[in-house]
């Protein structure tokens, strides 16, 4: 066996999956000689149970190449590895075709059947007498009275066959190496975040132009909004205390005022770092209350995991060797050109790493004893992968439930290796793609090439980035958006004011006016314009429907209208066929053709579909006409219903 997947670098890394999620592996298998040959998955789950799945040639034939989907049951660490085996049935029937066919060595046929079928009962004697009683019966069929014709009749049978096919008998195994799999809970794949400011949600603005704060008390009053449209995964911001020195003012300028609350990626001052809560939000009782009210509501609270500070954070005082220096003697501060955070200094790693990492590993832990389970960490591709490798498995080790997300907007073999080291989830590059070419290419990408290491995670936008696509502010562009990401990724994820169609932009740049990350942005989330109904019906289709929350059986299918988008999940015998616009402002029309194959349909028959957005029904063929347009530009088409 040649060329197994999914092995991550040669094994050195886990390939990841969930729990009761369907994935296939794959292997080049072959051998020597005429014989027909077998090949099987054989996955070993943590406690020594053993899962077998048989292995089917996939196209194109000639090339060898053999696939199982399988689904491991439990979370875990797990191994898998593919056998090939010499399949004495297989090669019986294909001679026996041949032979039979121009009578030659008919006899001779019919004896290597009959010891073939004696050794078959005897091993299905102890497991399976119903197979066993089966096979019984045909021994007349093999036996010295047996004709060609008989025979030839036998070898079509499809009882005997398949009986046959369920109980091959393998001769000279050939196992690979066990490679490692790492089974999850099922979060690490499925999720649907919404992201919240707590500063924002309650503030109120005094006639002075001075702010009150919102604290996580009022924070949690969203918490019902949020969880009734469907999203499980809460995700804060930096809670912590905030510097004052160089503290950035409103649109990221260098001249704050008094009224100022400062970015929370700038974190610490006097009132403590990054095991301490922010005194406006309120205390560690008042975020126990939050996680609480998150939890009865069916959410996890995920929390941002910066490894940052501001000039004031206590480590520049008690630990000044874990920064750099620059040649002038100061302290470097953070640096993305033409950007500048002049109130953060990046921890440098290489200066005391024992102690760094060490220290990181208990800010984890004390979060994770406040209630957290979910980690959104900020720029993680600006420290070193091994420092990654190294947390993640310990956390894993000591917390298996706890969940990373990387915030890595970087070059793709950085935000790969992330995800072989232990990343659970990332952030990826559906914020610009926008044509359809564009989108199939990626995903497929996604869903095929990366699958194995890297989660997506589809942010339709985040408080760093103001997508170009919604900055004119039309609300079916939003729509549109929201239904590619949710339908297409198994996580998903928006930023507040997205279901409020918030899209000023700063002139010229991909970022908001007045961006809640230097300001107080109080909301009414009950606006007269709103996404809210959207976002429910788009989570409630995730949640009821397993095929949404697959990423590697997506599909593509033509259209055409290239302004037009057709694309199918399944697992099991749910499938979910979804048709979008992707243009906001004009209507688009054109045929879309099904493959009933794979969709494991019959062509013939007349195919019920029922949409999920508009709530109509319609059967369907191998060819459908759709119109799109502003006002409806998706169908989430239930197949079945």
């Amino acid at each position: 066996m040649l060329k197994v997947e999914p092995v991550i670098e040669g094994g050195a890394y886990p390939a990841k999956a969930v729990v009761n999620e369907s994935f296939p592996v794959k292997a080049r298998v072959f051998r020597e000689g005429h014989d027909e040959l077998g090949a099987t998955v054989v996955l070993v789950s943590p406690d020594g149970r053993i899962l077998t799945y048989p292995m089917d040639q996939a196209w194109p034939e000639g090339l060898d190449i053999y696939q199982a989907w399988v689904r491991p049951d439990c979370p875990g660490d797990w191994t898998f590895r593919v056998e090939g085996w010499s399949n004495p049935w297989a090669t019986w029937f294909h001679n026996a075709h041949i032979k039979l066919t121009v009578d030659i060595d008919v006899d001779l046929v019919r004896l290597e059947g009959a010891n073939l079928l004696k050794r078959t009962i005897a091993e299905l004697d102890a497991v399976d007498t119903d197979d066993a009683a089966i096979l019984n019966g045909y021994k007349p069929d093999l036996g010295p009275g047996a004709t060609r014709d008989s025979m030839l009749a036998l070898i079509h049978d499809n009882q005997f066959t398949a009986v046959c096919a369920r109980h091959p008998l393998r001769e000279f195994v050939s196992p690979t190496a066990d490679f490692p799999l790492q089974v999850d809970r099922d979060k690490a794949l499925f999720s649907s975040w919404y992201e919240m400011f707590p500063r924002s949600q309650g503030a109120t603005q005094r006639e002075d132009g001075s702010w009150v704060s919102g604290t996580f008390d009022t924070a949690a009053e969203r918490l019902d909004g949020v969880a009734a449209m469907g999203f499980d995964v809460i995700y804060l911001p930096p809670i912590h205390p905030i510097g004052t020195q160089f503290r950035k003012g409103a649109n990221n300028t260098l001249d704050s005022g008094p009224n100022d609350p400062g970015s929370p990626w700038a974190i610490g001052n006097a009132d403590g770092g990054h095991d301490a809560i922010h005194p406006d939000l309120g205390d560690f009782d008042s975020f126990a209350r939050f996680v609480d009210r998150a939890h009865s509501l069916g959410m996890e609270v995920a929390l941002d995991f910066a490894l940052q500070v501001s000039p004031d954070h206590p480590w520049v005082k008690s630990h000044p060797d874990w920064f750099s220096t620059r040649a002038d003697g100061t302290i470097a501060y953070a640096e993305n050109p033409p950007k500048k955070y002049q109130d953060i200094y990046p921890v440098n790693f290489d200066r005391d790493p024992a102690g760094i990492y060490n220290e990181c590993l208990r800010l984890v832990e004390f979060w994770i004893d406040k209630g957290v389970t979910i980690f959104r960490v900020d720029n993680p591709h600006t420290k070193p992968v091994q420092f990654w490798a190294w947390l993640l498995a310990e956390v894993r080790k000591r917390h298996p439930e706890v969940l990373f997300l990387a915030e890595a907007f970087t070059r793709p073999e950085m935000m790969h290796t992330l995800g072989k080291v232990g990343f659970h989830q990332s952030y990826t590059y559906f914020t610009w793609r926008e044509a359809k070419w564009e989108l199939e290419e990626y995903l497929k990408e996604l869903s095929q090439d990366t699958a194995g290491f890297y989660r997506p995670n589809f942010f339709v936008n985040t408080p760093d980035i103001n997508p170009y696509y919604l900055q004119d502010g039309n609300q079916a562009a939003f729509a549109i958006r929201a239904i590619l990401a949710a339908t297409m990724s198994p996580s998903w994820g928006v930023y507040s004011g997205f279901e409020l169609f918030e899209h000023e932009p700063l002139p010229t740049r991909e970022e908001y006016l007045h961006s809640e990350k230097y300001e107080y942005r109080p909301r009414d989330y009950e606006a007269t314009a709103n996404l809210n109904r959207l976002l429910t019906i788009l989570n409630t289709a995730r949640r009821e429907h397993p095929a949404l929350q697959r990423l590697r059986t997506i599909r593509f299918y033509d259209t055409a209208n290239d302004q037009i988008i057709a694309y199918s999940k399944i697992d099991g015998d749910d499938k979910v066929i979804t048709v979008v616009s992707l243009d906001p402002v004009n209507p688009q029309y054109g045929e879309v053709r099904l493959d009933f194959d794979a969709l494991g349909l019959d062509s013939h028959k007349p195919l019920r579909v029922h949409d999920l957005i508009t709530g109509g029904t319609w059967n369907w063929t191998t060819n459908n006409f759709v119109q799109l347009g502003p006002a409806d530009p998706a169908h989430v088409l239930v197949v079945g219903q």
